[in-house]
């Protein structure tokens, strides 16, 4: 059975996205030629700062344009839901709740996909469905052509100095996953315990839905609630916190390096970085309204709070004191130490004494 009709949610994401920017075939062609150039000099700035490698040989940016990047998610979203789908697969739901409950659920899946890839400059996906060769890597670089191009006419900065900005930030994260060997296994086993940890029965299911009924009404009057706080069990929002803290430090490492590398390889970077900042606070009333509803406004939350947790780790113990945050899973730091980082600093570093620790 399926949880989500995945080619339901690829047709409604697709139709629904809005056009990239218009741009000769000419400016195309170039323009995915030097985002593909820019990833790998990006690469070698990244590992030389962060002094993280895995010994990896990283593979060529993926360049997409906004359809691309959905049906790429989806992929992603098939390899994340697994867990889920086999376990509906054991269950006695009847076949027209299934089918019609799936329909659903692709159509919406598709819709927040639309919204989604009209916005998102690049990822690293880290979950791509399994190669029957073994030879394909277990992450790609995406970066979404049609976006940046947008972003830098918007923006109005200079093409070559952002589209490197925004592959610094890119590749840090497919350092992180490669060189950290197991960092992917545990973000994949935290969202497989989130997923398996929901309760779906009917009663709850409504519950939920009432509370999201109000969130959504809260939050068109201004409340800065989410649709993701609403429908989580207790256990669930346990581990999300730990989800929440992990993405947290690699989204703020990722800005973080992305400014520190920046003022040597991207003239303008402070240009860039002052004009950015502005973008991802601004919007339309709707824009905003669907961002909060989606918790998107915690994701830009998380890169204020993960690059101020590195930048007073790196300016207390160094990079390399810093980089033990990538020892293991409990050297991780959690939500109230990168609040706090000398919680973590003394937890880990021993730095008994620091103002505000405990």
């Amino acid at each position: 059975m399926q949880v989500i009709d995945w080619d339901l949610a690829v047709a409604t994401g697709t139709r629904l996205v809005r056009p990239g920017p218009q741009v000769s075939r000419e400016e195309a062609r170039e323009a995915v030629a030097e985002l593909r150039r820019l990833s790998r000099v990006a690469e070698g700035h990244v590992r030389e700062f962060t002094r993280i490698d895995g010994g990896v040989a990283p593979q060529p940016a993926t360049i997409v344009d906004r359809p691309g990047w959905i049906r790429a998610n989806v992929d992603g979203f098939r390899v994340i839901l697994e867990p889920l789908t086999e376990r509906a697969r054991r269950s006695n739901m009847p076949a027209i709740v299934e089918a019609v409950g799936s329909r659903i659920t692709g159509v919406e899946v598709g819709a927040v996909l639309a919204f989604m890839a009209s916005r998102v400059l690049g990822q690293y996906e880290l979950f791509l469905p399994p190669d029957p060769t073994g030879k394909a890597p277990t992450g790609r670089l995406t970066l979404v052509a049609p976006n940046i191009v947008h972003a830098e006419r918007e923006l109005r900065v200079d093409p070559h100095d952002f589209r490197l900005w925004v592959c610094l930030h890119e590749e840090t994260h497919r350092v992180q996953f490669t060189g950290v060997p197991w960092l992917r296994e545990y973000v994949r086993s935290q969202m497989t315990d989130f997923l398996l940890a929901s309760d779906v029965d009917l009663s709850t299911l409504l519950e939920r839905l009432r509370a999201a009924t109000d969130v959504v009404a809260d939050v068109i009057r201004g409340g800065n609630g989410n649709l993701i706080d609403v429908i989580q069990s207790p256990r669930q929002k346990e581990i999300l916190d730990r989800l929440t803290a992990v993405m947290t430090l690699v989204e703020g490492h990722g800005d973080y390096v992305m400014d520190a590398v920046g003022p040597s390889v991207v003239p303008s970077v402070a240009e860039i970085r002052a004009k950015f900042q502005r973008r991802r606070q601004g919007g339309s009333r709707m824009d905003q309204l669907v961002r909060r509803l989606l918790g998107i406004d915690l994701k830009m939350r998380q890169y204020a709070e993960g690059s101020a947790f590195v930048r007073t780790v790196v300016d207390r113990v160094g990079i390399d004191g810093f980089n033990a945050v990538w020892t293991s899973p409990e050297t991780l730091p959690t939500q109230a130490e990168i609040a706090r980082p000398e919680l973590w600093l003394n937890r880990v570093h021993g730095y008994g004494g620091l103002p505000g620790a405990n």
